[in-house]
């Protein structure tokens, strides 16, 4: 059972710096600053206001960035805390989890030096990321035998490889296999909040609501995992497939998982930010999925709106709801939260529609990403005000 609810209770004594204590302290808190920075500082290489030479270019940095140094981080940060509650096992903390962020901190500030560092050097700093989390994630899960959390060290494997293809891609200065891998990992990182969503989201609502736990029904479940997967592998383009078949693949996956979340009760969670805002995440899963395969076969939508519905409506509405939720439970806080965060889960869907809508209302392509950039600024700077204080100082009680 995947418990990331309660606060958890090690027998080890709290270290010296608290900060270091478990990995969603660091990783929460840096991966949403730097989404913020890198977010302006990309609005800023659009319309012309910052002017600055990045690894990869500013396209491929900007990709790369939101999905490895953000989602990728936040999903590691995640993993590494729950380990402890699944095994029993003190996960990575203190001096090896100093390292650990240490090279992830490296990474960002090599790509902002290009001309100072040999490319292979930038390389080997981001790439060696994953595969070290991955070490420090699957000896709990070995120690303790857990293997129905081991799926988890695959994911991240090929999560690691899809990072080595797209800095490939940046070396052969070939953007069709940037744009490849990179729908790759946006389907692989919704794959994960899939399965991570249909073993907790259930649960939360019943606990945050207290309304009774809608049960599970097996062959849902089975497949709606089975659809994400299949639209993982056929997405991409990495396997060529005609058009309608992508397109009628994406359409059922959609439909399998709005009714998923149809299952969960939306309505009960209105009073609950929490719960809603894990709600409206998974909804966008299932716009983002139907909005995919119309862009297979259609005009009516374009790719980069059914991207952005997926990394912004869906991935981060879900990365902000759990983070704040985990940092609550993992410092002994209760879990409830007040206007602030209500602010910033309202700020980060509205900077969905603005990101992916806005064309519709706004003529202007550059006061439509600069709006959105925005709301996501003020989304996430209401985390780290708020937050920030909970993630360096010792555990509650």
């Amino acid at each position: 059972m995947l418990n990331i609810s309660d606060p958890n209770k090690s027998k080890d004594k709290q270290q010296a710096l608290p900060f270091l204590d478990f990995a969603f302290r660091p990783f929460f808190l840096f991966a949403a600053i730097f989404s913020m920075l890198s977010l302006i500082i990309w609005n800023g290489v659009l319309t012309g206001s910052i002017n600055i030479n990045l690894y990869g270019g500013s396209l491929w940095w900007h990709i790369h960035e939101m999905l490895f140094a953000f989602s990728a981080t936040v999903i590691v940060g995640f993993l590494l805390t729950a380990v402890q509650n699944w095994s029993g096992i003190r996960s990575l903390n203190g001096k090896a989890l100093a390292a650990l962020v240490l090279v992830w901190l490296a990474a960002r500030i090599a790509f902002f030096l290009p001309e100072q560092l040999p490319n292979s050097l930038i390389i080997a700093l981001d790439m060696a990321f994953l595969p070290l989390a991955v070490i420090a994630l699957a000896k709990p899960i070995i120690q303790a035998k857990l293997w129905r959390n081991l799926l988890f060290i695959p994911i991240l494997l090929v999560m690691a490889t899809t990072n080595g293809l797209l800095h490939y891609s940046a070396a052969t200065f070939n953007p069709i296999l940037m744009g490849q891998a990179s729908t790759f990992m946006v389907l692989l990182i919704t794959l994960v909040m899939c399965i991570m969503g249909g073993r907790v989201f259930p649960m939360f609502t019943a606990n945050g609501t207290k309304t009774p736990r809608v049960d599970a029904i097996p062959t849902l479940e089975k497949l709606s995992i089975t659809s994400i997967l299949i639209a993982v592998i056929v997405g991409s383009g990495f396997i060529e497939l005609p058009a309608p078949i992508v397109a009628s693949l994406f359409i059922a996956a959609s439909i399998i998982h709005a009714f998923r979340v149809y299952r969960w009760k939306f309505l009960v969670t209105l009073r609950t930010p929490l719960v809603w805002s894990l709600h409206v995440s998974y909804w966008c899963i299932a716009i983002g999925l139907l909005m995919f395969g119309l862009s297979e076969i259609t005009h009516v939508v374009s790719h980069s709106q059914a991207i952005h519905t997926l990394t912004i409506g869906a991935m981060a509405t879900m990365i902000l709801g759990m983070i704040s939720r985990v940092s609550l439970g993992h410092t002994g806080r209760n879990i409830v939260v007040g206007k602030t965060m209500k602010i910033a889960f309202v700020a980060i869907i509205f900077a969905f529609i603005v990101r992916v809508f806005g064309l519709y209302f706004i003529a202007n392509y550059s006061h439509v990403l600069s709006l959105a950039v925005a709301l996501w600024v003020i989304a996430f700077g209401c985390f780290v005000v708020l937050y920030l204080p909970l993630l360096i100082k010792p555990k509650a009680c």
